[in-house]
């Protein structure tokens, strides 16, 4: 937790209130972001994000595996998150534990929608070779190396950007003699197809503090929050997830005010992260 004194609370939630933050923001206004792609060489891919102080690492990794019985015509995709112990005093033992799983909880709905896969912003068909046979399997791993506020929305920065980054090697498939014989595959190392991130959500928390609602929180900032209501948004506009944490409820109205800021916000946000992207996989090549 961050240490604050009563004289200290009491500028941050006056600023806040006045549309100025300790950091000379306004309440709708992200930290500069710095991207960087291919960090991790032998994965599929990755990307570091930087927003402000907090930094996070996304890994891509693609295994070829087979559907689930449940839902034959969809790939999988799995996250889970770690907090390094360095990035912050609490992450040390249990603490860590528990915010990695309310980290790739609330990931997980944002990003891929219910357990049946429905209203999943990343398109689990288009991960399928042979329905019911062959698919590809992502897992997903992310890092959190220091922690200044708002994780979940760089984290889920990080996985857009490493997915971006993401090639998946190219698949020729012989289908067997009868329909219960598994294909053979031949995974060619050459041959790499692009992933498709267009549709692909990015995630804008609101965090309540006091009587305002601001994005991009600081760790300070958070310290004196009463709940928070992140809401992943695609470049259409289109509401993909929603998550809320803190104790404190939240009247259906402000709720819905939340939602049309982040919807607003999140264009400006996916603008950034694309150029940051673009010039990051220039820088590659």
């Amino acid at each position: 937790m961050v240490g604050l004194s009563e004289g200290e609370k009491q500028f941050l939630r006056g600023g806040i209130e006045q549309n100025l933050r300790a950091d000379g923001r306004t309440r709708n206004q992200f930290r500069p972001i710095c991207v960087e792609t291919g960090v991790i060489p032998q994965a599929n891919g990755s990307a570091r994000v930087r927003l402000g102080a907090t930094e996070v690492i996304a890994s891509i990794k693609a295994e070829l595996g087979k559907p689930s019985i449940l839902h034959p015509d969809k790939g999988k995709v799995s996250i889970f998150v770690d907090c390094s112990p360095t990035a912050a005093p609490i992450y040390e033992g249990k603490g860590g534990e528990e915010l990695s799983m309310e980290l790739s909880v609330a990931l997980e709905r944002c990003l891929l929608g219910g357990k049946s896969g429905a209203g999943a912003a990343i398109d689990l068909s288009l991960l399928v070779l042979v329905e019911g046979k062959v698919c590809w399997d992502l897992y997903v791993d992310a890092l959190v190396v220091s922690s200044d506020g708002n994780l979940l929305d760089s984290l889920a920065a990080a996985i857009k950007a490493a997915l971006s980054n993401t090639g998946l090697p190219k698949v020729n498939v012989v289908l067997g003699a009868s329909p219960e014989e598994q294909p053979e595959v031949d995974v060619s190392d050459e041959e790499f197809l692009q992933f498709d991130t267009s549709a692909v959500p990015v995630i804008v928390t609101l965090t309540k503090v006091g009587k305002q609602y601001i994005v991009d929180a600081t760790s300070e900032e958070e310290s004196q929050m009463s709940s928070a209501v992140s809401v992943s948004v695609n470049r259409n506009g289109q509401i993909c997830g929603l998550t809320k944490r803190g104790g404190a409820g939240l009247d259906p109205s402000v709720i819905h005010d939340m939602v049309s800021v982040a919807k607003y916000v999140s264009q400006e946000f996916i603008s950034v992260l694309d150029s940051e992207v673009a010039a990051a996989e220039a820088s590659e090549e």
